[in-house]
């Protein structure tokens, strides 16, 4: 894995955008290539979100490309994009300083989102019932693990290393805010004209119509839309919509154990 960081970004000009899935890791990654290019939106056109910012860990079907291939064959600096524990993540990234953004979600919306995905993936297998899901949810038996131990996991290191830790909730209250954070984080200075372009470009709204970032170029064999749409609701507390009574009860019981001790801000009833 180390070789897919090159000696440039030994001055940290490298960055990751990382997170559980379904907590606004395509939202982020469209920030910061945005970010990256200074607000020009004709070049965030230039491919499809998956081609601009590659998955690390993503080795699927033919023709979807291999993360470890694309970055082996891109100059830095290099966004990229991956759901990996913090405890897989190469030591390379370390190594050689490269900046990382991680976005954490409220635990049941991060559920809710994660289940409607699986619906639609057709290289995953099939998520089951709803209160099948929630308890595998639960137990960490979804792809990428536990949510509890991903983003106490991260939490834990983001003052050891160039971390900036996001809130998705945070991002939906006030997108010119964190827009300025990340771009700061990334050490640019651009025009307030050049931000607020890039606020307005990456609404949920604009990049669900925008096809090079709703991810409606990937074959159907892979992720079927009619089932449930890549960019669904982008809403703050649609659990509410699914979650019983009887099942808040219990997942607000096991999430209060899971946590106890941690000083991440709490994130379970937006």
């Amino acid at each position: 894995m180390k070789s897919h960081i090159n000696e440039d970004d030994s001055a940290g000009t490298g960055s990751l955008t990382t997170e559980m899935p379904n907590k606004g890791t395509t939202w982020i990654s469209e920030i910061v290539d945005m970010i990256l290019n200074d607000g020009d939106i004709e070049r965030c056109k230039r491919g499809p979100i998956y081609e601009r910012v590659p998955f690390l860990e993503f080795a699927g079907p033919k023709p979807l490309p291999v993360g470890t291939e694309q970055l082996a064959n891109m100059a830095s600096p290099r966004n990229v994009k991956t759901h990996l524990p913090f405890h897989l993540v190469p030591k390379s990234f370390w190594e050689h300083d490269c900046k990382v953004i991680y976005v954490a979600r409220n635990a049941k919306d991060n559920l809710v989102s994660y289940y409607h995905f699986d619906l639609s993936n057709r290289i995953q297998p099939w998520p089951g019932t709803w209160e099948e899901y929630l308890e595998k949810f639960i137990n960490g038996k979804v792809p990428f693990g536990s949510w509890y131990e991903h983003v106490k996991g991260w939490w834990d290191q983001k003052d050891k290393h160039r971390i900036l830790y996001m809130f998705y909730e945070d991002m939906k209250k006030d997108p010119k805010q964190e827009v300025m954070k990340v771009m700061k984080f990334l050490e640019k200075d651009l025009a307030d004209e050049s931000v607020n372009k890039i606020v307005h470009h990456t609404t949920f709204e604009a990049m669900k119509a925008n096809p090079m970032a709703n991810y409606t170029t990937i074959p159907e064999f892979f992720f079927d839309h009619k089932l449930s749409p890549f960019m669904r609701k982008g809403i703050v507390g649609d659990w509410k919509n699914y979650f019983t009574v009887a099942q808040n009860e219990i997942f607000d019981k096991d999430y209060q154990k899971k946590m106890a001790g941690s000083m991440l801000p709490l994130l379970v009833n937006t």
